[in-house]
């Protein structure tokens, strides 16, 4: 039971942290004015740090109470329906590579940021009803390598770093 009530309290930190790092990001002035959307994505810091110290299921949720807290707090319907569609491919996109064991934990965020904006281009696409928007992934794959690389770092960093025990 103690086991449990541990690893219930650590997905709650974990959770808040996603939190607070999406807070400090809508703060932020937007990284390039001039193409709309382009984030940082610091919140998944948390969820690189739960998908490889607890797991999938772990991380999903993490990733799911954030999405849907931070919709709640700080976006709307249609932020919501973004975030989701782009954390469910990401999160599958980056398990998968992750069992595979070939790329570093830099590199399996990399391809999450990127899956991640695809994700939401793909839902734009669907309620937008317009195949052009998926000439803004040129874009946002730029950018979503950049940014995959920074939170790959501090992803890494953190699983190094961060000692627990195993709950």
């Amino acid at each position: 039971m103690k086991k449990k009530s541990q690893k219930i309290a650590l997905l709650g930190v974990c959770t808040a942290i996603a939190m607070v790092l999406a807070y400090v990001e809508v703060q932020l002035p937007p990284l390039y004015a001039a193409v709309p959307g382009i984030k940082l994505g610091l919140p998944n810091i948390a969820i690189i740090f739960v998908l490889y110290r607890m797991g999938l299921p772990e991380a999903a949720a993490v990733s799911f109470v954030r999405i849907l807290a931070v919709s709640l707090l700080f976006g709307n319907p249609m932020t919501f329906a973004y975030s989701v569609a782009g954390g469910l491919l990401s999160l599958a996109v980056m398990t998968l590579l992750k069992k595979l064991d070939f790329l570093s934990t830099v590199g399996v965020s990399v391809a999450g940021g990127v899956m991640h904006n695809v994700g939401q281009i793909l839902m734009a696409m669907l309620l937008l009803g317009t195949a052009e928007l998926g000439y803004y992934l040129i874009v946002l794959a730029v950018t979503g390598t950049i940014s995959g690389i920074f939170i790959g770092l501090c992803g890494s960093f953190a699983i190094k770093r961060i000692k627990f025990k195993n709950v």
